[in-house]
């Protein structure tokens, strides 16, 4: 047939060239799958040794968390006078502490006051008086006194007179600790036999005083007496002094060393909102280990005390000094779930995406309700949609400023920021999703769109 054969080889033409034409398309999509196999072999290393050095940096902050800490708590405690007065000036109204210098205080004045010639030396005025006092304390005559001085000495040390004397003593002990720690200093406070101690003598006099006024003149005659009362122990504080001279040096840099590491691995990471949850939360965790060391420690240290010092009142001064350190480690701990808790949220996860939607559901409903009320927001609702985004920084950066200036923060600090900074979100929301128009679809766009 005529049209058979004048279309057959014009077919068998337009065939062929369409093959040819086909053909560079094709070693162009080979040429480009073969680059990205070999960019994909050639990164899978890259991303290796990311993750790698990323993971290193990581751990070293985390390393380094609680020995900040310390540093932190050294810096304060030992080279700011202030601040140390005001952690120890409550142990003065403290019961055991005032029950062991109390002890302390009747043991100095019982071993000067001779009992046998205690009714010869008193004038003659004032023997009943005591004779009257003494017998209604017991029959035993060294127990009636000892009984005596320790009510006389409680009642000076449940003074005011005891509390001055406690907060002049402690602004003198700084430069004891400080001396102790650091190998400078000096001070009126003294460290023998690797203990600091407090000198009571103020305190003895004051009672002495109190004995006479009360009848008993023959206190009078006690020579002048220095009884101490230990507040640290620490053995080998020659020893311990190079460390803590070494964390006071490091009080501010190591802080800041640990949050540049962490951040720098989060930074270097490929995958950093996961790294980020997975650094937090590693950082609270160091932070726990260093409270639960603080813990034992507290065992060791006063295991190891002499039977000579107060259990009790020992426990206290513990305590007392290392409340900031805990409050700082509630703290930190509190930051790193807060920080881990929001990069989460902020995530591709369906958990994720389920709070978010569930926030803006609420939001919008409420914001429904008050279109239908008749509240508009004027020029703010479009402000506030159109730099929605630059608004969300400005209150991160307000949030973590109001964090860094923040003199002492806590854990209910940090609780306080993250729920003014969620409330001021909120409003935000509010006020950007306005319903004037915003969720409608524009004209040829379909919903889904």
């Amino acid at each position: 047939m005529p049209d058979d054969g004048s279309a057959g080889p014009g077919g068998e033409r337009s065939e062929a060239s369409s093959a040819d034409g086909e053909r560079p398309q094709l070693e162009q999509l080979r040429a480009r799958i073969a680059a990205l196999e070999t960019g994909k072999k050639a990164r899978a290393p890259h991303h290796r040794w990311r993750a790698f050095f990323s993971a290193l940096l990581i751990v070293i902050g985390c390393i380094l968390a609680p020995l900040a800490g310390v540093a932190a708590w050294t810096a304060d405690e030992v080279g700011n006078t202030d601040r140390y007065v005001n952690t120890v000036a409550p142990l003065a109204s403290d019961p055991d502490i005032q029950n062991a210098a109390a002890n302390r205080v009747t043991n100095a004045v019982m071993e000067h006051i001779d009992l046998s010639a205690l009714l010869e030396d008193v004038a003659p005025a004032d023997r009943p008086r005591l004779e009257k006092v003494l017998g209604k304390l017991g029959n035993s005559l060294e127990n009636a006194v000892r009984s005596f001085v320790h009510d006389k000495s409680e009642e000076i040390i449940a003074s005011e007179t005891f509390s001055n004397i406690w907060i002049q003593a402690n602004r003198r002990i700084h430069a004891a600790v400080e001396k102790a720690l650091t190998g400078s200093g000096g001070g009126a406070v003294k460290i023998n036999n690797d203990s600091v101690t407090v000198d009571l003598g103020p305190v003895v006099d004051q009672v002495k005083q109190r004995l006479v006024d009360d009848g008993m003149t023959v206190a009078a005659k006690i020579p002048e007496v220095h009884t101490d009362f230990t507040v640290l122990r620490a053995d080998n504080i020659g020893k311990v002094k190079t460390y803590f001279r070494i964390l006071q040096i490091a009080g501010f840099w190591l802080p800041v060393l640990s949050v540049v590491l962490i951040a720098a691995g989060v930074l270097l990471s490929a995958h950093r909102r996961r790294v980020l949850v997975v650094a937090a939360l590693a950082f609270a965790f160091a932070m726990l280990l260093l409270g639960g060391g603080l813990t034992v420690f507290r065992v060791v240290y006063l295991n190891e005390l002499p039977d000579s010092v107060s259990q009790p009142a020992a426990e206290s001064v513990y305590d007392t000094l290392t409340r900031y350190l805990r409050t700082t480690v509630r703290m930190t701990v509190t930051l790193g779930v807060v920080i881990a808790l929001a990069a989460w949220l902020s995530g591709p996860g369906r958990p994720a995406k389920f709070v978010r939607q569930s926030w803006h559901s609420g939001i919008g409903a409420v914001r429904s309700t008050a279109d239908r009320a008749g509240m508009r927001t004027g020029p703010v609702g479009p402000f506030i949609r159109r730099h929605r985004k630059w608004i969300t920084w400005v209150l991160v950066v307000l949030a973590v400023l109001a964090f860094i200036l923040w003199s002492y923060p806590t854990a209910w600090v940090i609780v306080g920021i993250a729920l003014v900074w969620l409330l001021v979100m909120a409003l935000v929301e509010f006020l950007a999703d306005s319903g004037e128009g915003e969720h409608a679809p524009a004209a040829g766009v379909p919903p889904g769109s």
